[in-house]
């Protein structure tokens, strides 16, 4: 019990590790949570910095939740399944501790999870994401439509664990995608100029 405490808390702290902040001040002397939209993730990067520096929050981000994903078979806890501190850092992307709580919406760690535990779903996800993109240049629409269509794919898998993980981030992404979703309805959410 202890193991699996300490392993979901380093996932926490790992997802808490706020990568547009560090890049944002570090590379670009600028705090991008007084910019934009205020989150913390890859699209407000992108917005706020450049495509070069959301690329690179992007990444890290991913890999965030890919390194928390592999913990258990890091440590060798074989009874603790991946998904589970792939979901305690998705958290802790959203929430991070290290940034008052204030982060970013779960879409780029999700898919690093998705990325360690099903390569083969992050890539359908990742191709749907980037056709939805490039249709609709719509950042939030892509990233639920992703959401929506990996809980499809794991239902058709029939992994029960995958399908209850993905179906919880999926909903965790679509309900911290709520304001987008009355701007996409107001058609005031902002296009990407850069696809």
């Amino acid at each position: 019990m202890v193991q699996i405490v300490l392993v979901l808390l380093l996932a926490y702290l790992l997802g808490s590790i706020p990568s547009g902040l560090i890049i944002g001040k570090v590379f670009y002397k600028t705090d991008i949570r007084e910019h934009g939209s205020g989150n913390l993730g890859g699209t407000n990067t992108f917005r706020t910095l450049g495509v070069k520096a959301g690329i690179s929050v992007t990444l890290a981000d991913i890999l965030k939740g890919t390194l928390a994903a592999s913990l258990p078979v890091i440590f060798g806890l074989d009874d603790i399944n991946p998904l589970l501190p792939g979901v305690f850092a998705v958290i802790g992307h959203t929430y991070p501790i290290f940034a008052g709580f204030r982060g970013g919406k779960a879409v780029a760690t999700s898919g690093g999870v998705l990325l360690f535990c099903s390569p083969l779903m992050f890539l359908v996800i990742f191709l749907v994401f980037f056709a939805s993109l490039y249709t609709t240049k719509y950042v939030s629409l892509s990233s639920m439509l992703a959401g929506i269509c990996a809980v499809i794919y794991a239902a058709i898998d029939g992994d029960i664990p995958l399908l209850i993980a993905v179906t919880l981030l999926a909903s965790f992404v679509i309900y911290r995608h709520r304001a987008n979703i009355t701007r996409i309805k107001n058609k005031t959410e902002p296009k990407i100029k850069w696809l």
